[in-house]
């Protein structure tokens, strides 16, 4: 091997190893504070389990394959496969399998659908994880002295709103610490839980699947119930899937394989140990895994990674909001971006407070880990069931794989799912209709959305002047020219801008070179620079410009506008100004949407975010122009 070649070989290991640091930081900060809660759940009073050895062998056992099945062999290998460009989570997903079936328009809008109420349901997520992360830590002051258990809520809120306080800085420099604090949190885990299972090896029996079959079989009716609990131990596998375009397939995997799920399973193993040992436990079966005094560290500890898990969920749904905007289902919202360098390290002010007001309304609803737990699993294991629907879309119609294999495991994973799902949906009444309402709010928020563009775009497009008759009609020895380039963005670009119209009316003047400029958003993530910008010439000083960007990109309409150079139409952005059709929603009766949509979607529109901010147009070089329009 020549020196060049081992020099790579050697930056290759190095950033695999980086990313793997990052992925276990980022990604399994959630999966990974499950050991928290999950083995109390099982056994807790609404499970019906008892606590006896062979339940206990029997409960492990299902939790070990539940992973191995799961999130090893669902996401792991399979999932992680269906990459959008790189990209990876609900809606780039449903991007996917949408357009696998882009020949057939009705099931391709059913799959958008179902795949945006997927993405509402992570929404759920992220209220309940950081509110059940932190309880779940906070809970094990109870055993320093119970004189600390009112405390217990009050401390959470302070270190949950300190939490989404700094989320505004970023979370560059925050971000580096999370690898090594997690890489210690599931070294601890593994080494309390071999530790117990050295008292107690008899629990090792639960490796065997036979125990957990026999455990499944004994339930009866009364197995939904355990599996509600059970299903705990797979909260977080989504953010597999969700993260890969941050740190990509191999160092997930990696990561996932070599250190995250044994040390998972060693801790698992190693709280069924001590509970077979001694039963008591049960109060605090994670806690008192370890000895006394190692408790306060533990709690430390335990605290750090729960705030980390809560991280993870509350970058990703700036993440989902910032796809979503761009996807057509939310309005414009302010977006800081808080690195230089990485466009994906972004800040949502309003997504960040809406985010706390419910994760607080959660924990003073619900008021511990044991009461959120009911409303925690729903929301996961519905999403995990739309993932399976979507995926086989994208194995089956993109891919090109055997129907009998494709067909065969999604029944498999789909089984699986349903069982999920009717085990957590038995805690409906106990906390399960928390993330259903939520998501469900948030659908109708979305799909008002959509559907109210689409409506707006239809009433310019009967409304509004054809260009292409409209040019001709132009005497130019006749009308005023300035020595200005004029920027029209439109959602119509055969249409002629409504501030185009109102400029030409009232001030009687047009530019010396004027751009039709759109915007469309692909459902891919990423378009290159080289297919950024397509530009058409119409003649009287008029061209129709499109710039392209995916779902992942950060519009930037000047730094877009400098690439017209290499099409033959030179801009100076210092003598250009953008003219803004700013149009007011007016709720008609009609075929559109019900009264009720018009004015939540007039409402939304009223108060979305400014074009300025979220196309980053200079400031003092933007005219504003209002229009009424009837949907």
């Amino acid at each position: 091997m020549t020196t060049n070649q081992t020099e790579k070989t050697e930056q290759s290991r190095a950033g695999l190893a980086a990313l793997t640091l990052g992925a276990i930081g980022v990604v399994y900060g959630d999966i990974g504070t499950s050991p928290l809660y999950t083995v109390k759940e099982v056994f807790g009073e609404n499970s019906g389990v008892p606590l006896n050895p062979e339940n206990l062998t029997g409960a492990i056992s299902v939790i070990f394959w539940a992973l191995m099945l799961v999130v090893t062999l669902k996401y792991v290998i399979l999932i992680l496969k269906a990459d959008n460009n790189g990209e990876g989570g609900g809606l780039a997903l449903t991007a996917l399998a949408s357009e696998a079936v882009r020949k057939k328009p009705m099931l391709k809008t059913v799959l958008l659908l179902i795949g945006v109420f997927g993405a509402t349901l992570f929404y759920g997520d992220s209220v309940i994880t950081p509110a059940i992360s932190v309880l779940g830590a906070m809970e094990g002051l109870t055993l320093i002295t119970p004189t600390l258990t009112p405390y217990i809520i009050p401390l959470s809120i302070m270190i949950l709103i300190g939490l989404f306080a700094v989320q505004r800085h970023g979370t560059a420099v925050v971000g580096k610490f999370f690898g090594p604090i997690i890489v210690l949190w599931f070294v601890t885990l593994g080494m309390v839980g071999v530790v117990n299972i050295v008292n107690a090896p008899q629990i090792l029996a639960a490796l065997n699947p036979v125990h957990g079959v026999q455990f499944v079989l004994e339930r009866g009716w009364a197995l939904f119930a355990a599996m509600g609990a059970i299903v705990l131990a797979l909260t977080g596998a989504e953010a597999l899937y969700a993260d890969m375009g941050h740190f990509g397939k191999k160092p997930i995997r990696f990561a996932w394989t070599f250190l995250v799920f044994p040390c998972l399973a060693l801790n698992y193993l190693g709280q069924g140990a001590l509970l077979i040992a001694d039963p008591s436990a049960i109060e605090n079966p994670f806690y008192r895994s370890f000895p006394e005094t190692w408790v306060i560290p533990a709690l430390c500890l335990a605290t750090m990674a729960a705030i980390i898990a809560s991280q993870a969920v509350i970058s990703g749904a700036y993440s989902m909001s910032k796809q979503a905007i761009q996807l057509g289902f939310l309005p414009r919202m302010k977006i800081h971006y808080t690195s230089a360098k990485e466009s994906g390290q972004i800040y949502m002010p309003a997504v960040n407070w809406l985010l706390l007001a419910g994760v607080l309304l959660a924990v003073l609803l619900f008021q511990n880990s044991s009461n959120l737990a009911g409303a925690y699993g729903i929301a996961v294991t519905l999403t995990m069931l739309i993932t399976t629907v979507l995926t086989y879309f994208v194995i089956r119609h993109s891919w090109g794989l055997p129907a009998w294999l494709s067909v065969g495991a999604t029944i498999f994973f789909i089984l699986i799912d349903v069982l999920l799902v009717v085990s957590c949906a038995l805690k409906l009444l106990d906390g399960g209709w928390f993330p259903i309402v939520l998501g469900l709010g948030l659908f109708v928020v979305m799909s008002t959305w959509w559907s109210g563009r689409k409506l707006l775009i239809q009433s310019i497009q009967k409304d509004g002047i054809n260009l292409c008759d409209f040019l001709p009609t132009l005497n130019s020895e006749q009308i005023n020219r300035a020595e200005r380039t004029a920027v029209y963005p439109v959602a119509d670009p055969e249409k002629v801008p409504m501030a185009l119209l109102h400029n030409l009316k009232h001030n009687q003047v047009l530019h010396a070179r004027n751009i039709i400029l759109t915007v469309v958003f692909h459902s891919v993530p990423w378009v290159g620079t080289k297919d950024r910008v397509k530009v058409k010439a119409l003649g009287q000083n008029f061209w129709q410009v499109t710039v392209h960007y995916g779902f992942m990109n950060t519009p930037n309409i000047p730094d877009a506008l400098e690439l017209t150079q290499e099409t033959g139409l030179p801009i100076s952005l210092f003598e250009t100004t953008y003219f803004l059709s700013r149009e007011t929603v007016v709720p008609t009766a009609g075929s559109g949407m019900a009264k009720w949509r018009e004015q939540l979607f007039s409402a939304m529109s009223r108060n979305a975010g400014g074009v300025v901010d979220f196309f980053r147009l200079p400031l003092n070089a933007v005219v504003e122009l209002g229009t009424r329009v009837q949907i």
